[in-house]
């Protein structure tokens, strides 16, 4: 088969940028029979996809750059929909869309949707991001062959929207390489970087959706007895009031992150909806104990290894932080059995079958 999977995500820094990357290049790692064409159309970012494809050297992989600012691919492939890849990359037998873009295809058409946020969520998208995935996700309902999925419950979500379940395939995602315990020289420069003294509990996300007051009302209740204080990952998309013991960090590099886990004693992440919840396995695999919620995907992939709280109750998440703390080792062990079910070599390997279904 020639398969053709769109990169322009790469370039991004998000979760889909590490979806795309780890993807693929565990795709080329384990496929030795199909050959492989990733392309990307970017404007101003064109030289971040060709160092990214200047990583690869096996023969069966072309790689092809459009000079094609967001803005222009969107107007062609979601609003009017003209112009089929093939124009741009030649014929295909297997062709797997970006979550920005839904270009006309003959080939078998497969994408991934990660999560429901800008639909479910609006409030709290840009209009403009609303729009773009309102538009694609129109042609993914009528055209898409195969809609893969992260976890059940964005399985659900996409199966509401009028996908039927026969054309959804359900393949967890993973923790990227760099996730791994760091030494605690490593913690201790970190801390000293963002004049953190002591021990810490860790949220990651400034929103409503990740429920940012309630973890703080849960920690205000906590710090008394535990002398902590609270480090928030993220730029603030909504207003909170400075308070003692609680520091907000902005964005940060992406390198400090595995160094933030490692040295706090537990992720407070009881979100009220995610497509997956990535940081969950983060944790598990830096040795961080993990307090998330009950419900949705977060729960399907916590299994039994965190402290599932009621997101909406904020007695509940103190209750769950001060178990935590209680049985810190206990999680640490549940974690990092739990954690080996997941990898990018999994999730490959299930991608692959999907596009087998097009022979």
């Amino acid at each position: 088969m020639k398969i053709a999977i769109d990169i322009s995500a790469v370039v991004y820094g998000t979760g889909v940028s590490v979806y795309t990357k780890n993807l693929v290049e565990n795709l080329i790692k384990i496929d030795r029979v199909n050959e492989y064409i990733l392309f990307g159309a970017s404007l101003r970012r064109r030289t971040e996809l060709y160092t990214f494809l200047s990583t690869f050297k096996e023969k069966s992989l072309q790689g092809k750059v459009f000079s094609i600012p967001p803005t222009l691919a969107d107007f062609i492939w979601n609003r009017v929909h003209i112009l089929p890849i093939e124009r741009l990359i030649g014929k295909v037998n297997v062709f797997h869309s970006s979550d920005w873009t839904q270009p006309p295809s003959n080939a078998f058409r497969v994408t991934t949707v990660h999560d429901l946020v800008p639909i479910k969520f609006s409030n709290l998208t840009s209009p403009k991001i609303v729009s773009t995935h309102h538009a694609r996700l129109k042609w993914v309902k009528k055209e898409i062959d195969r809609v893969i999925v992260p976890s059940m419950t964005t399985a659900k979500d996409v199966e509401r929207m009028g996908i039927n379940k026969d054309r959804i395939r359900i393949i967890p995602e993973a923790p990227s390489p760099q996730f791994k315990p760091s030494k605690k020289i490593e913690v201790e420069k970190l801390k000293s970087k963002y004049r953190i003294s002591g021990k810490y509990l860790l949220a990651v996300g400034v929103n409503s959706r990740k429920n940012t007051q309630r973890i703080i009302d849960a920690f205000e209740k906590t710090k008394t007895e535990t002398g902590f204080k609270l480090v928030v990952i993220g730029h603030q998309y909504i207003k909170i009031d400075q308070k003692r013991g609680i520091i907000f960090t902005g964005h940060i590099p992406q390198a400090d992150l595995p160094r933030f886990y490692s040295g706090a004693e537990a992720l407070i992440y009881p979100s009220l909806y995610e497509g997956f919840g990535i940081p969950i396995l983060e944790s598990f695999v830096c040795s961080t104990p993990v307090v998330t919620s009950n419900l949705g995907s977060m729960a399907e992939v916590a299994g039994k290894a965190a402290v599932l709280v009621d997101p909406y109750d904020v007695n509940s998440i103190t209750e769950g932080i001060l178990e935590a703390i209680s049985n810190k080792e206990k999680l640490i062990r549940l974690g990092s059995e739990r954690v080996k079910l997941f990898s990018w070599q999994k999730t490959a390997e299930e991608t692959l079958k999907v596009y087998g279904e097009s022979q």
